[in-house]
């Protein structure tokens, strides 16, 4: 009995071995599975429709190639490898890649058509999307200095804001055109242009990369902005203290060219629109002065003078002193003569001097050329409310 057992037993072995030569022929006629070495420290960086997969090779001088899948494996790329002896880097651009999300796929291959095993890899596609949510990083102030540089004050941005740099075109005050390049700083950036000239505005752009290893740096479009200069001496003469014309040799006279004193406002014996108030001990000053000791009420009288402006953002402002009873306006219109007070909503724009007698002040207000064209700047007032008297010591013009 225990004699026919043992020969059962070894009849079972001998089918079992017989089995496993079966499979050994059928999956292995060819010896045993070969894996190449995986690459290695594989890693996908971002780009503008595009991604770099990298990686290094480590071990194993027998791989030929390496292949890259993505799409759920519907599209991939072949990369041929030579090895060397050490380590050897890898690196392939996958192009045309839709924004977002993009899971990467890498397996190398020997000379027999082994496969490794896989190494995945993710990254973030940038492309319309990104590009059009992107801004020029905003600039706080932009204001020329003593020294003739233009600083510009740029606004903070946030470390994930992805913020590269600035590049800033601009003319200078020789006429040359310029190109500069800032690195960004996230807070308490300050960019100055030597020799700038002024009045002229600034160009710029901003460059960012979507995040730190990205492959691909993104731009916004150029755009303009102003610098806030003082442009009085540009566009505007005899602005203080003033110049006369003509005087009587004692207080009164009339202004120099280029301002243009209509002849009510002249009522001091042809003499008025200047005087010399010398107890001031500050030059002369442009002046109206109605009432006292006779003198004719003015209406609609005004001192003005024409330039030609470019386009742009501008400022005029006055410093003052006011006796005045009636309304006196700071004006700025298109062309060449100021409107009279009820014509003063189709100005440029105006200002009002202090509805309170016995005050200095300095008083301004802004207006806005789309294009270069004539604008006449100056005084209007009507004075009929008795004694009355005002005077200006200087006008400027800025452009912002």
């Amino acid at each position: 009995m225990q004699k026919a057992f043992i020969i059962l037993a070894m009849l079972a072995l001998l089918a079992a071995c017989s089995k496993m030569d079966d499979y050994r022929d059928k999956y292995m006629s060819n010896g045993s599975i070969v894996y190449p070495g995986k690459m290695d420290s594989v890693r996908a960086f971002s780009g503008k429709s595009r991604a770099q997969i990298w990686g290094l090779f480590t071990s194993d001088p027998k791989i030929t190639k390496f292949k890259v899948f993505w799409n759920s494996r519907q599209d991939s790329t072949e990369v041929p490898v030579v090895r060397t002896t050490g380590v050897d880097t890898a690196s392939v651009i996958i192009p045309s890649l839709p924004e977002g999300l993009m899971s990467f796929e890498v397996r190398t291959y020997d000379a027999h058509g082994n496969i490794s095993i896989p190494v995945t890899a993710t990254a973030n596609i940038y492309g319309e999307l990104y590009q059009s949510a992107l801004s020029n990083r905003a600039i706080a102030n932009a204001e020329m200095q003593d020294d003739g540089a233009a600083l510009i004050t740029w606004a903070d941005v946030s470390s994930d804001a992805g913020t590269v740099s600035m590049r800033i075109k601009y003319t200078d005050s020789n006429g040359a055109a310029r190109d500069t390049v800032f690195a960004s700083v996230l807070t308490d950036m300050k960019s100055r242009l030597p020799n700038f000239k002024k009045g002229a505005m600034i160009s710029y752009q901003t460059a960012y990369l979507p995040n730190a290893t990205a492959i691909d740096t993104f731009y916004t479009a150029y755009e303009t902005h102003p610098v806030k200069a003082d442009v009085t001496s540009l566009y505007l003469q005899n602005t203080g203290p003033f110049l006369r014309a003509t005087y009587d040799g004692g207080r009164w006279g009339t202004l120099a060219a280029p301002w243009v004193t209509t002849a009510n406002v002249v009522n001091h014996s042809g003499y008025g629109g200047y005087a010399s108030e010398t107890w001031l001990n500050a030059g002369g000053f442009l002046v109206m002065e109605s009432g006292w000791s006779g003198t004719a009420n003015i209406v609609n009288g005004k001192i003005s003078q024409t330039t030609t402006l470019p386009a742009g953002n501008y400022i005029f402002q006055t410093a003052l002193y006011t006796e005045a009873l009636d309304p006196v306006y700071i004006v700025a219109a298109a062309g060449s003569s100021l409107p009279d007070v009820s014509g003063l909503g189709n100005a440029l724009g105006y200002g009002t001097f202090p509805a309170s007698r016995y005050v200095s002040a300095n008083v301004e207000f802004r207006f806005t050329l789309d294009k270069e064209e004539e604008v006449t700047l100056g005084f209007v007032a009507t004075m009929t409310s008795g004694n009355q008297y005002w005077r200006v010591g200087s006008v400027k013009l800025i452009k912002n």
